[in-house]
């Protein structure tokens, strides 16, 4: 059937309307794909060539410098040294263990460092460089390169390594590095690349590693060529990295020598501190040990020796330690009953050796008893009774504020390991800890430094900097960053009464050059360099009233862990300060035999700036002196010379 005119417009329209539809969608899918090339081949351009060159380059990281560490007067404490060392890249060694025995054959290999090495293999990603052998010879290093064809995948490469020069002096301020455990990476939440390097040295404890970050630095960058077996042709480009900042600490190198050398074979700690400033000038505990035996890893047996010595030569016992403050904290005790208007520095206390409060009897050092004291007989002869009293009058909060306000109970802002806070118990604190009420026998025991009562030797040189300064000095260990002078330790007043320090201080002297002053057998005679001080004795165990009957057995008699604790503060010069000083002696027994010379020795070697004149000694005690400070001077020029290589 034909169709009309009218039939076949229709069609022919259905049909254009078709076609062009058709067209549209063909030109805009060339459009599009035109579009996408062009962004491929133009816009994509720089990505997808790198893309192709990381089949034949690597990056690769470069450690920083690490930043290193001065005394006050520039003397080195930790440095970086040059070291030579094998190392190896997994993927490109192809069979590994047939690479390690042919290295082995030529450089023998110590068996501790291989399996080391393996375990780092294991847990490290397979382009990441191994170290085989550290601290080789620049023959072994010749050895290596010449016989390179037969060694795929090892590289001799000259890298740098922590040093410390002083050795024990400041192994327990500094710390010490070592490699980057597994367990230092599960504490960080973003870890560093460069931390990833196998056996890149990382800060592990004090200085090293409160700062760091700071030491560190920042990580550079290399770009190598290899070729199809992985062997590095060529370096392509290279962008330094940025070196860990350089500190400067307060400390003086000579100085704390000289008092690590005075602690000789003791358990002990001392700490000398700026009156002035709060710059502390040493810091020493004892026994010490040789950092530069963590640096590549100690061995288990060096390891164990340190760990099982009944002293603890790891432990920081200037800041990490704290002890009862025993007679040391009697102070405290004096200006809290001033302070709060319970006594008068005249007023005195009948001492008949004991004191009876709620039934239960409080002894006096002295078994006799003291008679009658005032403030500055109490401090001079030490007794103990005029101090119960007074603590019943003036209440536990008191004290303790007053202990908080001298810088016990605190803890001080160091970059130091375990820094503790130590405790000035309050009614509030055995509330909350104990769940009890606290009683009047805990002032009594208090108010002598015993009892709850703890303090570090850090924490009884900072009390007894303000208590000679009358101001909230702060102790500072960081002199300087990069050149860039830190904070003084210098505070505001403590706001304390003068005439009430005064009077502190003036019985603090007492103790020191009164005949009858338990630290006169330790005191200073030249005139312009007089000291104050206040010896301590804190129990570690428990007397009897059945020993007390039959007399109580003598420190020497006793095992050395059950025998007293020695303290010793004091400052001078007593007119104008300048240096406070805190020793404590574990188990030496009395304060005033034990820890006293030893207070007075240090005291006079950094006023003196060195080794001080036989005239500053009393008489008797001059040949003892001077045979003294020349064994120190022989054993401290040894270690000199050592460079810190022979272990505490």
């Amino acid at each position: 059937m034909k169709r009309n005119q009218k039939d076949q417009d229709h069609s022919h329209r259905k049909l254009a309307r078709r076609t062009l539809l058709l067209g549209g969608l063909q030109l805009g899918f060339t459009g599009a794909l035109a579009m996408r090339m062009r962004f491929l081949q133009v816009d994509q351009a720089d990505q997808f060539r790198l893309l192709a060159e990381e089949n034949r380059i690597n990056i690769r990281l470069l450690a920083p410098s690490r930043g290193e560490i001065y005394d006050r007067n520039g003397n080195i404490i930790a440095q970086n040294s040059p070291s030579y060392r094998i190392v190896l890249v997994p993927e490109d060694a192809g069979d590994v263990e047939e690479v390690i025995a042919n290295l082995n054959r030529l450089l023998p290999l110590d068996e501790e460092d291989l399996e080391r090495a393996r375990n780092e293999m294991r847990r490290s990603r397979p382009f990441l460089p191994i170290t085989l052998a550290d601290q080789i010879s620049w023959d072994d290093i010749s050895k290596v390169a010449v016989n390179a064809p037969a060694l795929p995948g090892i590289t001799p490469e000259v890298g740098l390594s922590r040093v410390y020069p002083q050795g024990p002096d400041f192994a327990h301020v500094v710390g010490y590095v070592g490699p980057v455990s597994d367990y230092d990476l599960s504490k960080m939440e973003d870890p560093d690349p460069v931390l990833l390097t196998p056996r890149f040295q990382f800060g592990k404890v004090g200085f090293e590693s409160k700062q760091e970050d700071s030491l560190r630095g920042k990580a550079g960058i290399k770009r190598v060529e290899v070729n199809a077996a992985g062997r590095v042709m060529r370096e392509l480009d290279r962008r330094e990295g940025e070196p860990g900042a350089d500190m400067q600490l307060t400390l003086d190198a000579d100085l704390q020598s000289y008092v690590q050398a005075r602690l000789g074979s003791e358990s002990a700690a001392a700490v000398i501190m700026d009156v002035e400033n709060g710059d502390l000038r040493a810091i020493c505990s004892s026994p010490s040990f040789d950092p530069n035996l963590f640096v590549r890893g100690i061995s288990v047996a060096d390891y164990r020796a340190l760990t099982e010595d009944p002293y603890r030569p790891l432990a920081n016992k200037t800041v990490q330690g704290t002890y009862p403050p025993g007679s040391t904290f009697k102070m405290v005790t004096a200006l809290a009953g001033l302070e709060a208007g319970v006594i008068t520095p005249a007023e005195t206390t009948w001492c008949p050796g004991h004191l009876e409060v709620s039934g239960r009897r409080f002894h006096c050092w002295k078994r006799a008893g003291h008679g009658h004291v005032n403030l500055l007989d109490s401090l001079k002869s030490s007794c103990d009774v005029y101090y119960y009293d007074l603590a019943i009058k003036v209440g536990m909060d008191r004290i303790s504020e007053m202990a908080n306000r001298l810088g016990l109970g605190v803890r001080h802002d160091l970059p130091m390991s375990a820094v503790a806070a130590g405790l000035a118990p309050n009614r509030e604190w055995k509330s909350r800890t104990y769940g009890q009420d606290w009683l009047v026998g805990d002032t009594v025991n208090a108010s002598i430094g015993q009892g709850y009562m703890l303090a570090s030797p850090m924490q009884l040189a900072v009390m007894t900097a303000r208590i000679a300064s009358g101001r909230e000095i702060s102790p500072r260990l960081v002199k300087s960053i990069n050149g860039i002078e830190q904070p003084s330790g210098l505070g505001e007043p403590l706001g304390l009464n003068q005439n009430h320090l005064n009077h502190v201080r003036k019985s603090m002297y007492a103790v020191s050059n009164d005949r009858r002053g338990t630290g006169y057998r330790s005191r200073i005679i030249a005139e312009d360099m007089r000291m104050a001080g206040k010896s301590g004795t804190s129990q570690v165990r428990n007397i009897t009233a059945a020993e007390r009957a039959s007399g109580v057995i003598r420190n020497q008699d006793l095992p050395w862990e059950r025998r007293d604790h020695a303290l010793y503060v004091c400052y001078a010069p007593y007119d104008n300060p300048k240096y406070a000083v805190s020793v404590v002696v574990e188990h030496g027994g009395g304060g005033s035999t034990a820890a006293a010379p030893i207070a007075r020795d240090v005291l006079l070697q950094a006023l003196y700036g060195g080794t001080p004149p036989l005239e500053a000694y009393p008489r008797g005690d001059r040949s003892k002196i001077q045979a003294q400070q020349e064994r120190l001077q022989r054993e401290m020029h040894q270690r000199k010379e050592s460079g810190g290589s022979d272990r505490a």
